[in-house]
């Protein structure tokens, strides 16, 4: 009898044990069909959908890869289309490249961490986006992460340091616009860090050097600056890649294991230390566009493994050595751009079979390259040096200047405090002036470090960008089918508007801009080369033009054709219109639209050739696939404009430059008006709108004169905000109308005001 009874209890506790078991596969099976979910069922998960077997046991694709051990997920590999190629995110769902705006980022990663067993995790190019939760940490096994390509932004949480296992990091292509964490020395065991692709700022922490398990370290790609540590401590580092960056220091000492450094494009100065000349398995060096300056050591060239060379535009001076020995593995190199004089070494000779030498720019007694004569070399090192006592002195002398100013300015605030108790009560009650320096701490230098895109703005305008070319009139009727009305877009002051298609299938705008007066062509051709070179994200691209009759510099025309790309979502007036309400955007839409334009209007006022009068209206604010804002008409007056006024915007005419400028602010406050009001009432007048702008002072006037779709998804600071710069922008004294900076800056703190609301909208609404 106890025999049996035995056997029953093993027999219970044994079905117990499956069941237990099975209960537990179920869950992390129910936990993965939630992941999908979360992801928005993207295609290469469809057949999750059907799988009527163990998720464990799933054939692997190179999309998806699901590992189990002990009937427990362990790694779960996915790889999605997303790919993180905007030029501009600020932190909210973009069509077609992210997950949609109901993706909550918080919930996907708290159905992640009940996959304890995970180990392995990559999410490659999901569309994922928000700031990524601390929650992550408990994730505790976890050894390799991997989600680069995707849209998040933010710090990355401290809460990582508790992820003692993990091997590998990565997290490239994302928009993280934190510090580069200063407690990746408590991670162990940390082999791999690849933050490529970021925004990261600040400073590089000298905690890094001591992450001694570290072998590949990319940060490269972000905007990091400041001095470098001392890297020696680093025995196992192999790769480190610090490519466009800030880093502005002398070069540090490298461990001697590294065989790959990246050091391109920062404003490292001083000598190469000698030491690298000691770094036997350095096979890749690229040091190139810095400010490095002396001789570049000998050695170098003959490193045992070195295969790749690259030192170019540096201030390297003096001469290399009439017997410089290259070594065996050297394929590249590259010494152009410096002041280098003297002889070329035989080994680095362009007659040479074993390599690719690169040697133009510099000063050097060699005819097969262009080299400048010896006295621009000497001279501009002698200017470099002069240069940079004069800056010291200068330093020094603005140091004790802002010193006593500071003093002074204590001295004054503790002055006023004693008499400014009965002032704060009522400054208490009103909005402060954004545009100054009261804007929230640690807020307010970042945003107008956002403001100046100028040199971004070049940069982000020339990549992608389609080659500028002369087109045929043949080519643009072929395009159009003769200019046939029935590709007419609209008719305006500044000509006819037809769509075409080119022959390669490219979808292009021409605009046909007729000349009040015969102009030579030698002339249109310079000013179309200035209006070419216009290239912003926020500008529709000018792709090419057309000159009628332009076969000779000295004859005349008076009709040119311009070529645009074509932007396929209509303007912005339309987007605020109630005529197409599947079309209106909501506030924090509207709000990014303004600041892409705002950024690009700010570029053609600050750029190299300044450019004002820009046609600036909703009709010519047009929108992508993406919602991505893009300025058409502007720059028109280059082409249009007499050349008198050509030549004083040349020579920097004052009065010529204020009145421009501020004309775009005014209408720039036309726009904002607008979008505040919706195109019914704008299309009522200036002079109705000037008078109508008392009507916002008040919450019964905002409610009876602003676009309820406004009112219905803004908080009332960030329309505050708005409201408050769009009346400055159209004050009748053009002297109290804001720069576009200013401009810029109000717009970016609406939007960051309103973000915050959303999100705590977001999360009181989760948590009821």
């Amino acid at each position: 009898m106890g025999c049996s009874n035995l056997l029953l209890i093993v027999y219970v506790l044994w079905v117990f044990c499956i069941s237990t078991t099975h209960q537990l596969q179920s869950s992390e099976t129910q936990d993965l069909l939630q992941l999908r979910k979360h992801l928005e069922y993207p295609v290469h998960l469809q057949s999750w959908e059907n799988y009527n077997g163990d998720l464990c046991y799933m054939p692997s694709t190179l999309y998806v890869s699901i590992t189990c051990h002990d009937n427990f997920v362990s790694e779960l590999k996915i790889m999605g289309d997303k790919h993180a190629g905007v030029s501009e995110f600020y932190g909210f769902a973009v069509p077609n490249m992210t997950l949609s705006e109901r993706f909550s980022i918080d919930s996907f990663v708290t159905t992640l961490t009940r996959l304890k067993s995970l180990r392995v995790l990559n999410l490659v190019s999901l569309g994922i986006w928000g700031p990524l939760p601390d929650k992550i940490h408990r994730l505790r096994l976890l050894e390799v992460l991997d989600m680069s390509s995707n849209f998040m932004f933010g710090s990355i949480p401290h809460e990582f340091s508790k992820l003692v296992k993990i091997r590998t990091l990565t997290f490239d292509s994302n928009y993280f616009n934190g510090t580069v964490p200063d407690w990746l020395d408590s991670l162990s065991n940390l082999t791999i860090l690849s933050i490529k692709n970021n925004r990261l700022k600040g400073l590089l922490p000298s905690s890094i050097s001591k992450v001694t398990t570290l072998e590949d370290m990319s940060l490269s790609h972000n905007k990091i600056t400041g001095k470098m540590p001392d890297m020696s401590a680093l025995s196992n580092l192999r790769l480190l890649d610090m490519r466009e960056n800030g880093l502005d220091s002398d070069l540090p000492l490298m461990p001697g294991g590294l065989t790959t450094i990246l050091l391109s494009r920062n404003s490292l100065s001083g000598a190469i230390p000698h030491q690298f000349s000691k770094l036997n398995k350095l096979q890749h060096l690229d040091l190139s566009f810095n400010f490095l300056t002396g001789e570049p050591p000998a050695a170098l060239f003959s490193l045992r493994n070195i295969s790749y060379l690259n030192l170019a535009s540096n201030m390297l001076g003096g001469s290399l050595p009439g017997n410089l020995t290259c070594g065996d593995e050297l394929g590249f190199v590259d010494i152009s751009n410096n002041r280098l004089i003297g002889r070329l070494p035989s080994c680095l000779s362009s007659t040479s079979q074993k390599r690719i030498g690169m040697f133009g720019g510099n000063c050097l007694s060699t005819n097969t390259q262009h080299q400048h004569p010896e006295s621009f070399c000497k001279v501009t090192v002698g200017k470099e040096k002069s240069r940079k006592r004069s800056i010291a002195v200068l330093i020094g002398v603005i140091g004790g200047i802002v010193f006593v100013v500071v003093l002074l300015t204590i001295f004054l605030l503790a002055l006023r405090r004693r008499y400014s108790a009965r002032e704060e009560a009522v400054v208490q009650h009103t909005l402060p002036k954004i545009v100054q320096q009261n804007a929230p701490s640690g807020m307010s230098l970042e945003l107008l470090a956002n403001a100046r895109v100028i040199s971004e703005s070049a940069k982000l305008g020339t990549q992608g960008s389609v080659l500028y070319q002369v087109f045929s009139l043949e080519e643009l009727e072929e395009a159009t089918n003769d200019f046939d009305e029935s590709a007419m877009l609209g008719e305006g002051s500044a000509g006819k508007l037809y769509k075409g298609r080119l022959d390669n299938g490219t979808f292009i705008t021409v605009r046909v801009l007729p000349l009040f007066r015969k102009n030579s062509v030698r002339n249109l051709k310079l000013r179309l080369d200035l209006l070419s070179k216009l290239r912003h994200p926020h500008l529709v691209a000018l792709l090419g033009h057309c000159i009628d009759g332009g076969g000779q510099d000295d004859s005349t025309t008076s009709r040119v054709f311009l070529v645009y790309e074509f932007v396929p979502n209509g303007n912005f007036r339309a987007h605020l219109s109630e005529n197409s309400p599947e079309k209106v955007l909501n506030w924090s839409d509207r709000l990014q639209v303004l600041i892409g334009i705002a950024k690009a209007v700010h570029f053609l006022h600050t750029g190299v050739y300044a450019t004002f009068g820009n046609r600036l209206k909703t009709n010519n604010i047009l929108l992508d696939d993406h919602r991505i804002a893009k300025l058409s008409d502007y720059g028109i007056s280059i082409i249009t404009e007499d050349i008198e006024k050509l030549e004083a915007k040349k020579e920097g005419s004052r009065s010529w430059h204020h009145s421009k400028s501020e004309d775009d602010v005014y209408n720039f406050g036309f726009i904002l008006m607008e979008v505040l009001v919706g195109p019914i009432l704008s299309g009522k007048g200036e002079a109705y709108l000037l008078n109508e702008m008392t009507s916002f002072g008040s919450l019964d006037g905002r409610k009876r004169i602003v676009d309820p779709v406004v009112l219905t998804t803004c908080s009332q600071e960030s329309l505050t905000t708005v409201i408050s710069i769009t009346n400055k922008c159209i004050s009748a004294d053009p002297t109290n109308r804001p720069s576009f900076e200013d401009v810029l800056w109000n717009l970016q703190y609406a939007a960051q005001v309103q973000a915050t609301a959303d999100a705590d909208q977001k999360s009181s609404t989760s948590s009821q």
